[in-house]
């Protein structure tokens, strides 16, 4: 597992995935789709991506409005590992 990163490095990681907000040791972005099924198909993306990397965000639907939160609880703040599962979830 990867070590939690400074202050800093999550200051220069957060430039790369626009849209993303620190809250805490997390990093949280919400989206909003076209269609509450939209929403849902988004959700199972994110799934699917979680599952290849072996971590999982707090996902929250509101209609059409998916708010994800990431973060690496085992290490109590953030890794190079939430910003991958961050910029898979722009990607989708």
């Amino acid at each position: 597992m990867s070590d939690f990163m400074s202050t800093g490095e999550i200051q220069n990681a957060l430039a790369e995935v626009p849209g993303w907000d620190r809250e805490g040791i997390a990093i949280v972005r919400e989206f909003e789709l076209e269609t509450f099924s939209a929403a849902i198909a988004f959700v199972i993306g994110i799934a699917m991506s979680a599952e290849k990397l072996n971590h999982h965000p707090d996902i929250d639907i509101r209609y059409r409005k998916v708010r994800v939160a990431i973060s690496t609880h085992s290490v109590g703040g953030l890794t190079d590992l939430d910003f991958s599962l961050a910029r898979l979830c722009d990607g989708l």
